[in-house]
């Protein structure tokens, strides 16, 4: 089992309110790139509405307290649903469907599976059935797309504030249009695994990183180059072994997106040792190198794999490394507030540790708060 966080990773490197008329045309969709957790709409929240049986409502809840819906599709985004297909209470954050909505619902055990009957074996936190794994679309193909209008705009775990002073050299290159260089050095969340754009699905939604370039680009006009070296199933040790690959490319922006598969086994002391010591390596050739330390979202918390206790402590190891030049994106805090008004099966890609496009856009919305005012 301490080798299956890798294992799954690296099987799927081999293998919503953006919308796309097909495969080869997504359409970028700033209001989409908004932060959630600012202003009065949400646009494209994912959720997985579950009915407990063939008879009964189906229920899902949303980040905010819901003032208004303005829209429902399904994640794909060519299905739009009508009023008739769903409920909800304005002020409150959940959402019922009825019998006979057209809306996708799904039932508890179509989330599970028996035990040693899928490749990776996933067992649940209750000890019982398999949580199920979904290598490419399975769960993009049960989940809703929700607009709405808040009732309550409050979001307590906001990012850092934007501040010149933590990225001087990259926000000032962006505030001037002059061209930027970011490179990634991450895990399988940072090659795109379970963006629909990744898994050749509608809407074809692109994963975080080149989210976070047309933003990038869109605000700032700037010419943005993004590398990414990102390779799935790995953690810091192997990290360590690519700062040449990083330091070549002569980045202005080194963006380190490591955690998910580091719990499987690396201590939060030795996971700080090690990021400290690739920015010193990539420094070595690159002096003038910025860096973003990206503390990971959560994987299921029903899934027996995961240290799951260690995430917060990696992020807090990174935070010890940030001053002016390194910068902090925790996705982590953010993970755990969604976690806390949500479930792991409305924004999860594969059941277990990667994002869907919702999540992806998250990751790129909150790394956007740390280069644009």
């Amino acid at each position: 089992m301490k080798h299956l966080p890798t294992v799954l990773t690296i099987l799927l490197t081999a293998s919503s309110g953006l919308i796309a008329q097909d495969r080869h045309e997504w359409t970028y969709d700033a209001e989409a790139m908004e932060p959630f957790w600012e202003g009065d709409v949400v646009h494209g929240e994912s959720v997985l509405f579950v009915r407990p049986a063939p008879d009964a409502v189906a229920t899902g809840s949303l980040l905010f307290p819901v003032k208004r819906i303005i829209r429902v599709t399904n994640a794909a985004g060519d299905v739009i649903y009508d009023a008739a297909d769903f409920a909800f209470v304005p002020g409150q954050r959940q959402m019922t469907i009825p019998v006979g909505s057209k809306i996708q619902c799904s039932r508890p055990e179509d989330l599970r599976r028996p035990p040693g009957t899928q490749q990776f074996r996933l067992t649940h936190r209750d000890g019982g059935d398999e949580i199920l794994f979904g290598g490419r679309l399975e769960y993009h193909a049960m989940q809703t797309s929700v607009t709405y209008e808040k009732a309550d705009t409050q979001w307590p775990v906001k990012p850092a504030d934007f501040s010149v002073q933590a990225l001087p050299r990259t926000i000032n290159r962006l505030q001037k249009a002059q061209p930027v260089s970011i490179v990634l050095l991450g895990d399988s969340i940072s090659t795109g695994c379970n963006a629909s754009g990744w898994a050749g699905g509608a809407p074809f939604q692109p994963a975080w990183q080149d989210l976070l370039r047309l933003q990038l680009q869109h605000v700032s006009k700037s010419e943005v180059t993004l590398t990414n070296l990102a390779v799935g199933g790995t953690s810091t040790p192997w990290g360590l072994t690519r700062t040449a690959d990083v330091a070549a490319a002569k980045p202005d922006l080194v963006i380190l997106a490591f955690g998910m598969n580091d719990a499987a086994g690396i201590s939060p002391d030795q996971y700080g040792k090690n990021l400290a010591e690739m920015m010193a390596k990539i420094r070595e050739t690159v002096p003038d190198a910025e860096f973003i330390l990206v503390a990971s979202m959560l994987g299921n918390r029903n899934w027996t794999a995961l240290k799951h206790d260690v995430f917060p402590m990696y992020r807090d190891q990174l935070a010890a490394l940030c001053t002016s030049g390194v910068a902090l994106a925790d996705m982590t805090s953010q993970w755990n507030e969604i976690l806390n008004r949500k479930q792991d099966h409305d924004l999860t890609g594969n059941g277990v540790n990667h994002p869907n496009d919702f999540g992806h856009r998250i990751y790129a919305q909150v790394l956007a708060s740390l280069l644009i005012e």
